[in-house]
């Protein structure tokens, strides 16, 4: 004799979020953000059933594996958009992915030569410490035999450059429209305006990242043109 658990032909909230291991409440705010349609509902009470566990899945792979924005898995989870459509939402992702996994590899590999150092205080005792920041931070950019020099340099307009970080190791002269001789900025992606890490070996880079040049890529072949230093401004 059948139960009323085997009659069932759903599963409740609990039951659903226990599958991937998520708390309810998990579930709920995927409703609530759009990455889930909300189910359908015996006696005011949730009700999954086969479509409805898989599609939680799909939402676990976007967010929780693929680590995608919850409004970018909304694209991917919702079977209401083009192919065309969520396959470049994940585009967008890996492409950003993939830029994080570069900063993070170069970060790990600086880390990796600090490490070598064998002095007790690398302040005090490092002798290629002043060479590593004007390598590696913005100190490079402004002139001065010391450090004490350079700051007042730098306190007195003689380091101004746009959006520049810390790792930017690329100079170029000043943009148009800066007329002080010598001021130094970094050389600009022409498509997000962030700073171009120099390549070892090979040609110049242009893009600051793969995502950068696929996006100018892309604008080309739809007939719009990418934003320059210049003219664009970010939103």
């Amino acid at each position: 004799m059948s139960t009323g658990r085997v009659m069932r032909r759903g599963v409740s909230i609990g039951e659903a979020a226990a599958l991937y291991g998520l708390a309810v409440s998990t579930v709920r705010w995927w409703e609530q953000q759009g990455v889930l349609d909300p189910p359908a509902r015996v006696g005011g009470k949730r009700l999954y059933d086969e479509a409805g566990l898989r599609r939680i899945g799909l939402a676990y792979l976007c967010c929780v594996v693929g680590r995608m924005p919850l409004d970018q898995a909304a694209v991917v989870t919702s079977g209401k958009v083009p192919l065309n459509t969520w396959q470049h939402t994940i585009d967008e992702q890996m492409e950003l992915l993939e830029q994080r996994i570069r900063q993070s590899e170069a970060a790990l590999e600086y880390l990796r030569h600090l490490r070598l150092c064998e002095d007790d205080d690398i302040v005090r005792h490092c002798p290629v410490l002043e060479s590593e920041l004007s390598a590696h931070t913005p100190r490079g950019r402004v002139p001065g035999a010391d450090l004490i020099t350079a700051a007042r340099a730098a306190r007195d307009g003689g380091a101004r450059w746009e959006g520049t970080a810390a790792r930017d190791e690329t100079l170029v002269k000043h943009p148009p429209g800066d007329e002080r001789p010598g001021v130094k900025v970094p050389a600009c992606c022409p498509g997000c305006r962030g700073s171009v890490v120099p390549s070892s070996r090979g040609r110049p880079r242009t893009y600051c990242s793969a995502a950068c040049r696929q996006r100018a890529y892309r604008s080309r072949r739809g007939g719009t043109s990418v934003p320059t230093p210049e003219g664009s401004d970010r939103s």
